[in-house]
């Protein structure tokens, strides 16, 4: 039986670029459909998709996560490989990426930029700082040694893209599809790929301060929702420290004493310590939660394994 192969472009103003590649990957893939999502642009990169003779659809609420969120619903396909529109990532290693998927060494191959030409092609000074401190972040408290966590350029399998609930509206969906892969045991294969800088005349979409945050932001809300009794139960620790902190010297002075000479300091390393246990014990309850969550999630994932039930 054939496989079907999907390729993925979401497209936000790329009128420069996206001719050129449609035209690459439909040489490696010339067995894949090519989807173009567009994402309002005004510069006609619509228009040019069609002309090129790639599947033209649109997404009107503005964001990557939206485009992505609406191309994982709508396309059923064996293998989806997804890339940027913006000429940067090389389509050599199309075929291979595809080929793991397929093989089914892998439920999300990742293109790895940061291990071979990133840090020297890029020119934006806190784009390179920023993937070091995401990748820093995910990989000690997931407990991975993901090189690239920000790539844009990724294959998947059928069950993976049908499985995966997209909640990021912008360009922190790559970060938050890493983390689900990682969380829920997903098998990942990383294979180096050359970076290039967009060409003259193309831009990025990417607000490094704005998405910088939200992508923060992401990590931190994934923490608690993925991993709740360590993120609750470090906040709890520091609560327990300030509860000691305040809580130790009148002791100390009581015992010597006899009297409470701070009260003031007393009162709040008691309303310190209330709120540690609190949230210890809200740890242990929503990890129970989460628990029960990915028991869940692995029963429905029986439920699309090896289920092809698109035409």
């Amino acid at each position: 039986m054939c496989k079907k192969i999907a390729i993925l472009i979401p497209c936000y103003n790329e009128s420069k670029t996206i001719e050129k590649v449609i035209k690459d990957f439909r040489k490696v893939l010339p067995e894949a459909d090519i989807y173009v999502y567009d994402n309002n642009s005004t510069d006609g990169t619509d228009e040019i998709a069609k002309k090129c003779e790639a599947i033209v659809r649109y997404e009107y609420r503005q964001g990557k996560g939206n485009v992505i969120r609406t191309m994982f619903r709508e396309i059923d396909a064996d293998c989806y490989l997804m890339i940027d529109g913006d000429d940067t990532y090389p389509a050599e290693n199309a075929k291979e990426m595809c080929n793991i998927i397929l093989e089914g060494k892998a439920d999300m191959v990742i293109g790895d930029r940061l291990s071979s030409t990133y840090f020297v092609e890029n020119k934006r000074l806190f784009h390179n700082f920023g993937n070091r401190i995401v990748r820093f972040f995910i990989n000690k408290i997931f407990k991975n040694n993901i090189k690239d966590i920000m790539t844009g350029y990724r294959a998947f399998s059928y069950e993976f893209v049908k499985s995966f609930p997209v909640l990021s509206k912008g360009f922190e969906i790559e970060t938050e599809m890493t983390i689900h892969a990682v969380d829920k045991n997903f098998k990942l294969v990383e294979i180096p790929v050359t970076y290039r800088d967009r060409p003259e005349g193309s831009f990025s979409k990417l607000n490094t301060y704005a998405d910088g945050i939200k992508v923060l932001k992401t990590i931190g809300v994934l923490f608690a929702e993925y991993k709740p009794i360590v993120f609750f139960n470090i906040i709890a620790m520091i609560f327990l420290i300030i509860s000691f902190i305040l809580g130790v010297p009148p002791f100390v002075e009581y015992f010597k004493t006899g009297l409470v000479l701070r009260f003031p300091s007393l009162i709040t390393s008691g309303i310190c310590l209330i709120i540690s246990l609190l949230l210890s014990t809200l740890g242990i309850i929503l990890q129970v939660i989460a628990k029960k969550h990915k028991q869940l999630y692995e029963l429905y994932l029986n439920t699309l394994k090896n289920k092809n039930t698109y035409k």
